[in-house]
């Protein structure tokens, strides 16, 4: 499936594995931004990633437990990123190039830092 094919963007896109262009997972399409006016078509605009994106899906006690574990982070990824949708969204970008991996890539600094014996 092209980005230009049509979607159902609930079953088709939302809650989809993210993969850079290098075949790396980089989170789940948590949330859709729609791009358009009044009386205009409505696009996509981007893919919403990250535990901000997803509060509103869950129970209150839930998304606060989440953002006092996770933070309440959203990372915006273009829709102009994303090559194709096949079962995953594959991106044409790196995940560095739109923001995604940050929480892999602290977490990578903090194990080098660990003196293990």
């Amino acid at each position: 499936m092209r980005r230009s094919d049509p979607l159902k963007l609930l079953s088709e896109v939302r809650d989809l594995q993210i993969v850079d262009k290098d075949g790396r997972n980089c989170g789940i399409c948590d949330d859709i931004e729609l791009d358009g006016a009044p009386g205009e078509a409505l696009t996509i605009g981007a893919l919403l990633v990250g535990p901000g994106a997803y509060a509103r899906r869950l129970p209150t006690w839930v998304h606060r437990l989440i953002g006092h574990v996770a933070g309440s982070g959203i990372v915006r990824v273009p829709w102009d990123a994303v090559e194709k949708i096949s079962g995953r969204i594959h991106l044409s970008v790196s995940a560095e190039t739109v923001g995604l991996r940050r929480t892999e890539g602290r977490l990578i600094n903090r194990l080098k830092q660990v003196p293990f014996s």
